[in-house]
């Protein structure tokens, strides 16, 4: 008798334990194993309330007090907290399965490979989306591209996102984050596969023809296929570079209190690294608050050790027991600042906070596999073979936005 679904399955449950799938994903990514975990988000929604101003029935003047003392009142409000999708799907061949019979590791291996795969793609999703927004956007075009028939050349704006990108991706690009237009190459083609990356000159190739009727240019946005719109709400969502405006955020008007409600930024381009981190963290600090973390992109994560030379201070930071990364220890004003790499985090960007603020709400683990009927390899209802699906649904939240900073480097 051959490999059945029963056999496999259970050779699945013994090999990838909740601990391993965890360790899988927070290896190498900091900001996503540190951030705080709630993983029993269920129900509609998850309101997160916060208190953002107090009542202000105060004066020297004892009627003018009692007035406005029945007037105003303790501003509460709270983020009604919304849950985002996103999968990864493992294929495997069943006469790949078969060919190994009789050799349990043979088997394994085949399938471990594709599995594994599986996992780290839907993790690096999850991973950069944290510091992005619900926009779902990944990267940005520097350039119209030049034409060409077959493949066309997009280089990104910031070389660093790169990363962000893997060959077989279907990448589509609009004109901006939300709204504007679809893009196209050819007057027809709008999804194009990613056929190389070329990380160290930040640029991508995508199958397809380019030419004058192309309508790709400068400062487009780039998405994988299905995810425009549909990301979980990321810190730059949470903190965005600019004011936020009265367009409800998780229900939530943040413009009556842009500081408290939207977080902190700072446009601090041109600037040494360090310099900034003195000037993001007194402005934390001034308005109460003190941050115990910076996530920096390694690139600017090097500068700061080239700035701070024979002065620099190590620092571990655990994740579990198994998971720890290195980071480096600065002063703030309110006590000691750990600075982390993160290869996720945007390259013009410092994300600072107080970690407790955060967490990330899961229904159930964050990165899982989907086995509702019990059954963690499927039967493909129209080919020969199995697969195995992984997902999550989930959000980032924050309890006190005011205590974070977005910082434009």
């Amino acid at each position: 008798m051959g490999l059945d679904l029963t056999s496999f399955d259970a050779a699945l449950k013994s090999h990838y334990t909740d601990d391993r799938v965890e360790n899988m994903v927070y290896a190498d990514n900091p900001a996503l194993a540190l951030l705080p975990k709630m993983e029993n988000f269920g129900g509609r929604d998850l309101p997160i309330p916060i208190i953002y101003g107090n009542p202000q029935g105060r004066s020297r003047n004892f009627v003018k007090a009692q007035a406005q003392g029945a007037a105003t009142s303790t501003r509460v409000t709270d983020f009604v907290l919304t849950r985002a999708k996103d999968y990864s799907i493992a294929t495997i061949d069943n006469e790949t399965l078969e060919a190994s019979k009789g050799d349990a590791n043979a088997f394994m291996d085949a399938a471990t490979t594709e599995i594994d795969g599986a996992i780290q793609s839907l993790t690096r999703s999850l991973a950069i989306s944290i510091y992005r927004g619900t926009d779902g956007s990944i990267g940005q075009v520097s350039a119209e591209p030049s034409t060409n028939s077959g493949t066309f050349v997009i280089t990104l704006a910031r070389k660093s996102d790169a990363a962000n990108f893997e060959v077989g991706q279907n990448i589509v690009i609009y004109s901006a984050k939300t709204g504007g237009s679809q893009r196209s190459s050819d007057g027809s083609d709008v999804v194009w596969p990613v056929a190389a990356v070329n990380r160290r000159a930040g640029t991508l190739t995508l199958t397809g023809t380019y030419d004058g009727s192309g309508t790709i240019d400068a400062n487009d946005y780039l998405f994988v296929d299905g995810d425009r719109g549909a990301a979980l709400a990321g810190f730059e969502d949470w903190v965005p570079e600019s004011d936020p405006t009265s367009s409800l955020f998780f229900q939530v008007d943040r413009s009556v209190d842009v500081t408290r409600l939207g977080g902190n930024r700072l446009d601090a381009t041109g600037l040494p690294i360090e310099e900034a981190l003195i000037e993001a963290d007194s402005l934390v600090a001034g308005e109460g608050w003190g941050m115990d973390h910076f996530f920096i992109n390694p690139t600017k994560f090097g500068d700061l050790k080239k700035a701070l030379g024979s002065k620099v201070q190590y620092v571990d930071l655990q994740a579990n027991a198994k998971i720890s990364f290195r980071g480096i220890l600065v002063d703030g004003a309110k006590g000691p600042i750990k600075v982390v790499p993160d290869h996720n985090c945007p390259s013009n960007r410092v994300v600072g906070m107080k970690l407790a603020m955060w967490k990330l709400y899961s229904l159930g683990k964050a990165v899982r596999v989907i086995d509702t009927d019990g059954l963690q390899m499927l039967r493909q209802s129209a080919a020969d073979g199995v697969e195995v699906r992984y997902g999550y649904y989930a959000n980032v939240g924050c309890r006190a936005p005011g205590s974070s900073i977005n910082v434009q480097i």
